[in-house]
This record gives C-alpha cells, structure tokens and sequence, in this order.
C-alpha cells in the first residue's frame, strides 16, 4: 500500500532535492528522480537503472510515485480529448487536450470546483470543495502524457503548452500552482519554455503582485466585462478587486516579466446582449487603451447550468471589427470539445461535500 509512503510526485524541484538529502544522498539525485518521472514516465523505482539498488531498494520501502486516476476519457469529433481523475473522496476533476497541427495544448484545473463563481461558468455552478494538492496538479500532466508522450520519451507529439485554465481559480492556489509550474519549466522534468505555461486568473490582485518576481510564465487575465458594474455581476470577485486594481496589477507583473513578450492576454467571454454591444467593445477599447495586451474573444459555450446564450456570428464580427480598429491584437477563439462538453466554461468535474455556503469566504479570506 502507498497510503502511508511518501509520494514525490507531491513535492517541488528543491522540496525533492532537500528529501533527497534527508537521506544522505546527493542533491543530483532529485535530478535523476525528476528524469525518470516527468521525462519518461517510470512509477517503478526498480526500472531506474542508474539509480544504486540500495537507494532504489530503501525508496521502495518509503516513497512511492502516484498520480490520480483517470477515471473516464471522451473524445471529441475535432480531436479534443478530456479526462476525468479521481481525486479521492468521489470527487472529479477534469482536463483537456486540445491537439493542434503544430502543439498540443493541455488544460488542467487546480482546485476541485471553483469559489469565485463566474455567472457564466458551469465550473463555479458546481461550488467548490478544495484546493488541488500538487501531485493532483501535475499528475494530469502525467496522466496526459502518459496517453500522448513525454517530453523526452519518444513520441511524436508530446504536450507542448500548458495552460492552467481548467477548474478552479489558480493564484487561490498559489503554493502549490507555484511547484507545479516550477517542475513544468525544469529541465529536468518537462522542461517547458516559460512562454508555453500559462496562469490564468479571473482578477486577484494581491496574489498577482505577490506572482509578479516569484515566477516568470505567460499570464491571462479573464475579464468579461468593460466596467465595474457589469463585471460585479458575471465575476463576483471583482466585488472585492475593481478592474483598475487588477489591471494595476497585471502591468506591475508585466513589467518583471519576459515571458509575456510585454502583453497580458485578455480572456473575454461574449455573451448574447448582455457584454457583446458594439458600445461595449467601445468601451472595452478606452479601458485597455494602456495595457499591453492581445485580446482572446470567446465566444460563449451553452451548458445546462445557464441561461446566458452565444451571441450570433454577425454580433460577435461587429464586437471584434470594433477592437481590431483600434489597433489591438484580437482573435475569436475557435470553439473546441463543445460536444463532450470540455469547451471554455463547461468544465465541471464532480464536486462533493461543498464547503463553500457564502461565495465569498474563500476570497474573504486571502493573505498576501
């Protein structure tokens, strides 16, 4: 049984380094561990012949390496693939590969449901129950990779991005997404570029600021809306940090970071007569006017746990034309998995024993 062993796919680059030294061995051999694991997907310290048999053999004894459990794969009709994994106490959480010609972007959640409650989000319908623990984390990037290659190990089309825009608000998570990312850009493990790792956000302020200097990834920023009263509605958090704060914020980790390329990317999500007028993308321009950034429409995605529409095509054009003659980067995102429903908003998992009665305690309670 595992249960009681340590798993060092729980642990970070320097947590596995120190745990290698707690047993008299030298640091490189965390590095050898992180190969072994990450970059050719070994569970089994026994098949990690260039580690010696005593350690292997005391490993065995202490440790284990244990990702969760895919418990069901839909494939959608555009190759888009999402997977539920157990992550103990019936609870699902979901993540989605979206295989493109030249990449393959993997979507992974980072807490089981989602406190902040986007109106139009079937992720924040579901409540929310807790945060994802790293191995939680990074053991869906195993998982996919175990089904598509790794990094190193051979295959064709290894997971090439990693965006953390599935379940759950990531900087709510900010430890253990701050391990997972390290591990993703180490190359001794998947060895990303810190442009193909992406956090995405709804809007913490403080938790921004406090990421900016920490760590240096790509940063999205979902907005939604072209003011405060409007966003108070479809992201309640914004409640709490107004849109100047936020925005404040993302230019103050923009300017510590080079994996940006100096631009945020602005996640907005177009829903039918409620954010999608030409007066809206009017407004929306004179907001961003001073924010580096391109901005990503999205166009809404139908679940059964809202009543908000797609907006038409003719609608979503005009929205987009508006932007695009000021000058900004836009693009409308082509809508992938929709019909197992993995599209953007319609991840959902399996929330149970909801701890959450006020949708506000969890952002209530941030300390920074």
């Amino acid at each position: 049984m595992s249960d009681n062993k340590i798993n060092l796919m729980n642990m970070g680059p320097e947590e596995l380094s120190d745990f290698c030294v707690s047993l008299g061995e030298k640091p490189f051999r965390a590095t050898q561990l992180l190969k072994w694991i990450y970059q050719y997907g070994v569970t089994d310290f026994n098949e990690m012949s260039n580690i010696k048999k005593d350690l292997r053999a005391h490993l065995c004894e202490i440790a284990c390496i244990r990702a969760p459990e895919i418990v069901s794969e839909q494939r959608s009709a555009d190759g888009t693939i999402k997977w539920a994994l157990n992550v103990g106490d019936n609870q699902l959480v979901e993540t989605v590969l979206i295989p493109e010609e030249d990449r393959n972007t993997l979507c992974i959640s980072t807490q089981v449901g989602c406190p902040v409650k986007c109106s139009f989000c079937r992720t924040g319908a579901q409540g929310f129950n807790r945060n994802l623990k790293v191995f939680e984390i990074i053991g869906q990037v195993f998982c996919a990779a175990s089904r598509v290659g790794f990094v190193r190990g051979g295959q064709e089309k290894p997971i090439s991005n990693i965006v953390m825009m599935g379940m759950g608000e990531p900087l709510l998570n900010l430890e253990n997404v701050l391990k997972v990312t390290k591990i993703l850009l180490s190359d001794y493990a998947f060895g990303l570029s810190k442009r193909r790792v992406t956090i995405s956000t709804s809007g913490i302020a403080p938790v921004i600021n406090k990421l900016a200097g920490r760590v240096d990834v790509a940063l999205a920023l979902s907005l939604h809306a072209p003011n405060d009263e409007l966003r108070d509605i479809l992201v309640p958090v914004n409640k709490k940090y107004k849109i100047k704060e936020v925005l404040d914020s993302v230019k103050n980790y923009l300017d510590k970071s080079n994996a940006n390329c100096g631009r945020v990317t602005i996640e907005y999500v177009l829903l039918d007569h409620v954010n999608d007028s030409t007066d809206h993308a009017h407004e929306l321009a004179r907001l961003l006017k001073d924010v580096p950034c391109k901005i990503n429409l999205i166009p809404f995605n139908s679940h059964d746990a809202s009543d908000y529409k797609k907006p038409s095509n003719s609608r979503i054009d005009r929205f987009y034309k508006v932007l695009f003659d000021y000058g900004f980067t836009v693009v409308t995102r082509t809508t992938r998995g929709d019909d197992i429903a993995a599209a953007c908003g319609q991840l959902a998992g399996q929330v149970k024993d909801r701890i959450l009665k006020n949708q506000n305690a969890k952002i209530e309670s941030i300390t920074v």
